[in-house]
């Protein structure tokens, strides 16, 4: 009889752990696939894998897309020859229509030179273009134009140094003033493979600096048919700068004779750092306003707690502003997982409200290459979140790879609407 009860009790076990499978399966399969991913955690250790996480939500679009998509690629005269002959120029703008790009951000600010002619530039330091003899012979930024504009390329210049400059260049030769410094009076910081590159960075807080930053900008959209301007994480000063004697002076002026905190990551000192920057922002966002309503301001920063602990940059705060009217934020992770939850965060979904909201993706370095699995999964992943598009650093490490990228570009796109963005997103 105990042996009977017993399978009887084993069977209504096995019974109701089938039917609560089931019950489970069935609400797998209804419940909103996004509200799982709620319960996902980090994980530092995940694999550069190139599928997506099982946990990546399928969110639904913030907005209809139109098939509107940012394609962009970043022209820069670092590790690449596009930019230093015509020829070269004509040839890459080509390819990039046949891959089916839309913009082009030449740079045209770097080292402390403009790369095109520049009567602001000779003016303040004697300098009207970099020295680099392909440069010297020829208006790179006015060539651009021309060859993108005549494959309907949209061509946004790209203020690549912002503040900063090369410690040996012209620009800090003749105002040495300008540059600001650390606490304990040093000003350079050390960058590249062999820390070739000693950089410094000019006072945001400085009329003279604001001045020239603002002309320098206003010269590029008068002089040349642009469609926007664009500025980058370099358009701020590393936290630890702001101790020289022109900034002291006036953050004591403001605080009874009180000196600034010693500790640079004190969170008023730095906020009051900050609102230099901003301030900065807004001299220039108007003054190319007022000369070209229709020209964009595009803003290329790194993720937003890293740009204000690190550079000062409050660039959310520029957005609601209504300082910026293009947003490509620099993901450059080689992780999956943490790009994605780079892409979660809060802000991005508040500001796509607003303004168009792209992904900045590393294609490769000189020293670094860039698997073309982790590029086709990173815009995958873009794609899916319902993003405005994406923008590729840079045209030199496309590589080899054209058929790749026309598999990821298989159809012509147009970029994203400010315009309906604002309507929707009201």
């Amino acid at each position: 009889m105990g042996k009977i009860n017993s399978v009887s009790w084993q069977a209504r076990l096995r019974f109701l752990v089938l039917a609560f499978l089931g019950l489970a399966i069935a609400l797998t399969l209804n419940f909103p696939f996004w509200a799982l991913a709620q319960t996902s955690t980090t994980n530092n250790t995940a694999s550069n894998s190139v599928e997506s996480p099982t946990t990546r939500p399928s969110t639904p679009a913030i907005r209809p897309t139109n098939n509107n998509e940012l394609r962009g690629i970043w022209l820069t005269n670092v590790d690449s020859d596009v930019l230093l002959s015509t020829q070269n120029l004509q040839q890459a703008i080509k390819r990039l229509k046949r891959l089916k790009f839309n913009t082009l951000y030449p740079t045209v600010w770097n080292g402390g030179y403009t790369l095109y002619p520049s009567q602001v530039a000779q003016k303040t330091f004697g300098a009207d273009i970099d020295p680099t003899p392909e440069f010297k012979s020829r208006d790179m930024l006015a060539e651009t134009i021309e060859l993108g504009h005549d494959q309907n390329f949209a061509v946004i210049p790209w203020f690549e140094y912002g503040l900063m400059t090369e410690e040996g260049s012209e620009l800090m030769r003749q105002h040495p003033d300008w540059v600001t410094n650390r606490l304990d009076g040093s000003q350079v910081f050390l960058h590249g493979e062999y820390d070739e590159h000693r950089l410094v960075w000019l006072n945001p807080a400085r009329p003279e600096v604001q001045k020239f930053l603002t002309d320098l900008i206003v010269e590029v959209v008068t002089k040349y048919n642009v469609d926007g301007i664009q500025l980058d994480d370099h358009f701020g000063m590393p936290s630890e700068l702001g101790y020289d004697d022109y900034t002291i002076a006036l953050y004591k002026k403001e605080h009874f004779g009180k000196l600034p905190p010693e500790d640079f990551k004190d969170p008023s000192w730095m906020q009051w750092r900050s609102k230099y920057l901003t301030i900065l922002m807004s001299k220039i966002s108007r003054a190319v306003k007022a000369v070209k309503p229709n020209c964009l301001v595009s803003l290329s920063p790194n993720p937003k707690e890293f740009s204000f602990s690190k550079y000062l940059q409050d660039w959310y705060s520029w957005v609601y502003l209504g300082y910026v009217d293009e947003l490509i934020v620099q993901v450059y992770r080689d992780n999956i997982e943490n790009y994605q939850i780079e892409l979660q965060r809060p802000e991005w979904q508040e500001i796509r409200h607003k303004i168009p909201v792209a992904v900045g993706i590393l294609t490769g370095l000189r020293i670094q290459n860039v698997d073309m699995r982790q590029i086709k999964g990173q815009v995958k992943i873009a794609r899916e979140l319902s993003f405005d598009g994406f923008s590729f650093f840079f045209y030199g490490t496309l590589g080899n790879r054209d058929s790749s990228f026309e598999s990821l570009l298989f159809t012509p796109a147009a970029r994203p609407d400010l315009k309906n963005i604002a309507s929707v997103g009201s």
